[in-house]
């Protein structure tokens, strides 16, 4: 399908480098470019998908960096669908999985579901956003037309897929079903004629999926944005709940603050380019500063500010930093100490102390404590029975020990 030719205008480049800033791939630029300008000459707004699959019911700072670039395209007077997997979730994603996915029950998935929009409105425009649930059009496809849809696509080109032909090489089973996850992914964009697709960079060949199926039904096909996995807390992994190195976005602003404020001096950076709506000219002004001798603290503050504003209120920003301060005004928290990573969550706050190092024995530990000497981001700690779950804490002994310790269930 050939679409009417429209000049690339600044407006038009200015547009393409929002849809760029901090995106890991845009497939095919020069496409999405010609999609844009045609929008800017006729007034008629792209449309923009982004599928998530209710597989938990909270959603972390690493899930709004792709709802953060939908946000700055719904703003640019584009329409954005939030698309609620329904449907695939009863499938499991097999993307970047060694095994077959368990697929969540239907209960489970109207359970996750309840939160999902109210937590990504707190990124989206509310009234701006068309939501939809893909088991509106899956559900009514039917064996027949299901069978219709898997002729559309080959065995080969499913087995390009790099952890399909791991698995197979490995003889780790791979199940019909999950062949038919990017299948249903893909058809997805055929139902909501999706102008753009936007994922984690695990999701391209799913994307790449629905561009080709709708070829197939004559459909011009989409283009895809893929945006960079987001490491947590720790600096190490991308951000997730099971490694409890996460950033709820319903967390209470106290510790939202306080995980943000731990995070290292350089992935600041990378959360400020994904995260923050500031512009990237801002943000280059602040990296300037930074090198030329501005403490990089103050710069997290901004950062951790603008983040639990966003999330709470510009009040709560405030009494979270306030807090923050009060907290530590007795010692100052050093830029730079160890990063500790130890298993086993739940805790008990003697062994945490044992095996972060900040102490010799248990003991040595039970009389710290007892001596009001063992602070726990900021708090003093009482309690020698205390259990830390899963989590990033700055731990401190005394005045002069430190350690940022990361604790994994």
């Amino acid at each position: 399908m050939s679409s009417p030719e429209a000049p690339i205008t600044p407006e038009v480049e200015a547009d393409l480098r929002v849809a760029k800033r901090g995106c890991d791939e845009l497939l095919v630029e020069s496409e999405f470019a010609r999609k844009l300008a045609r929008s800017r000459a006729t007034g008629q707004p792209l449309r923009i998908k982004l599928g998530l699959d209710p597989t938990a019911p909270d959603i972390h700072l690493g899930h709004t960096v792709v709802l953060n670039k939908m946000r700055q395209l719904q703003d640019l007077g584009h329409t954005v669908i939030f698309l609620i997997g329904d449907f695939t979730s009863m499938i499991g994603d097999p993307s970047g999985r060694n095994a077959t996915r368990p697929p969540l029950t239907a209960e489970q998935i109207q359970e996750n579901a309840k939160t999902y929009y109210a937590q990504a409105s707190l990124v989206l425009d509310p009234d701006k956003t068309e939501i939809r649930y893909n088991s509106e059009w899956c559900d009514p496809l039917g064996a027949r037309g299901l069978i219709q849809l898997a002729s559309r696509y080959t065995v080969a080109r499913m087995m390009e897929r790099e952890d399909f032909t791991r698995r197979f090489k490995g003889g780790i089973p791979i199940s019909v079903h999950e062949f038919l996850y990017p299948l249903m992914q893909g058809y997805d964009s055929v139902a909501l004629k999706a102008d753009l697709e936007l994922g984690g960079t695990d999701q391209k060949f799913n994307l790449l999926v629905g561009r080709e199926l709708q070829k197939e039904y004559g459909q011009e096909p989409q283009c895809i944005l893929t945006m960079p996995l987001l490491e947590g807390t720790d600096g190490v992994d991308k951000m997730s709940k099971s490694k409890g190195n996460y950033i709820g976005i319903t967390e209470a602003p106290d510790s939202m603050f306080g995980k943000l404020m731990s995070i290292s001096d350089t992935l600041m950076w990378k959360y400020y380019e994904l995260l923050s709506f500031r512009s990237m000219d801002e943000i280059e002004l602040l990296k300037k500063q930074v090198a030329d001798g501005a403490n990089p603290r103050d710069t997290k503050v901004l950062l951790g500010q603008e983040i639990v504003a966003r999330f709470h209120s510009q009040q709560a920003a405030h009494d979270a930093l306030a807090r923050f301060e009060a907290r530590f005004r007795d010692g100052v928290i050093p830029d730079d100490m160890p990063e500790i990573q130890i298993g086993g969550a739940p805790l008990g706050i003697l062994k945490v102390l044992r095996e972060a190092g900040l102490v010799a024995s248990a003991s040595e530990a039970q009389r710290n404590i007892e001596q009001r000497g063992v602070r726990i981001d900021g708090d003093r700690i009482d309690d020698k029975g205390l259990q830390l779950v899963a989590g990033t804490y700055v731990v401190q002994v005394g005045k002069r020990k430190f350690a940022r310790v990361t604790l994994n269930g």
